[in-house]
């Protein structure tokens, strides 16, 4: 099936774009990790129509209820990568969907890791998109900053190209729950330095020990919109989704909404924001 929109995201901003598309006769599918933000608010007070504080599991578990009840397809799953060949591929961890448009609704881009070095080599070695930038690497020796199946993906996406890519956890564990179909090399230490002259040369861990790359990408926890939308060649500014009028970035077809696209970073921005992009579409 080829849905019309497939919306990734199903906080305020995903479900308000599923409710506008949903009743003008689309056929959407929401797929989402889960709360994301809003699992770490315990009270909303200044939401218009609320006299009582209400928590951010109620209001997501409130809008996940409201979608369904309108018959909206909602699948619990993790988006890893998005591309584009006359319709949108999307790939999770269990399955693969198409559709028409998407809708990016995955919140804020997470905080870079707390790693030296790590801003100074932006660009310069370290990289946010294996898609976009593997062939800047082709027979070098690269790593994965991540421990989920995100970062997996990154390197199935390196390996036929690179000459080796190890996954750095940096002190935790693997955690992924999908098919693996290479060999996983994984460093387990935790990460002190990047370093390098003007460009990245090595990662330095914390017992002293060192490891020579050409290259590092960061694969955090699971794609958010900014990482998708670099997937696929969308424009950001300032670590933000850049969409016009109608909530549509660069590229046709795909747009964004909610915190991703900055600015005032409250729910009723994301509501509003979400309820332009189902129209849009």
């Amino acid at each position: 099936m080829i849905y019309d929109v497939i919306i990734i995201g199903s906080g305020p901003a995903g479900i308000s774009a599923s409710l506008y598309a949903k009743r003008r006769k689309l056929s959407v599918l929401i797929i989402s990790k889960g709360l994301g933000a809003l699992e770490k608010t315990e009270r909303i007070e200044n939401y218009y129509g609320f006299t009582k504080a209400i928590s951010g599991k109620e209001l997501y578990e409130n809008g996940i209820k409201q979608a369904k009840g309108l018959g909206i397809e909602i699948v619990e799953d993790e988006v890893v990568n998005i591309s584009y060949s006359g319709k949108f591929e999307i790939d999770t961890v269990n399955s693969h969907y198409q559709s028409k448009s998407v809708i990016l609704a995955t919140g804020a881009n997470r905080a870079t890791p707390d790693i030296k070095g790590i801003k100074e080599y932006e660009g310069k070695g370290v990289s946010y998109c294996a898609i976009c930038d593997a062939f800047f690497y082709k027979g070098k020796d690269v790593a994965v900053l991540g421990n989920g199946n995100y970062a997996i993906h990154e390197m199935e996406q390196l390996k036929p190209i690179v000459n080796s890519v190890t996954i750095l956890t940096n002190g935790k564990h693997i955690v992924e729950n999908r098919n693996i179909n290479i060999e996983l090399e994984v460093n387990n230490k935790k990460i002190k330095e990047f370093r390098g002259d003007s460009k990245l040369q090595e990662i330095e861990f914390e017992d002293n020990t060192k490891k020579q790359v050409s290259g590092v990408f960061i694969a955090l926890g699971t794609a958010n919109s900014n990482d998708l939308a670099r997937k696929i060649g969308a424009r950001i500014e300032n670590n933000h989704i850049v969409v016009d009028e109608n909530m549509q970035t660069t590229v046709p077809g795909l747009y964004a909404c909610g915190d991703c696209t900055g600015g005032l970073l409250q729910i009723s921005k994301a509501v509003y924001e979400g309820a332009k992009a189902g129209l849009s579409v």
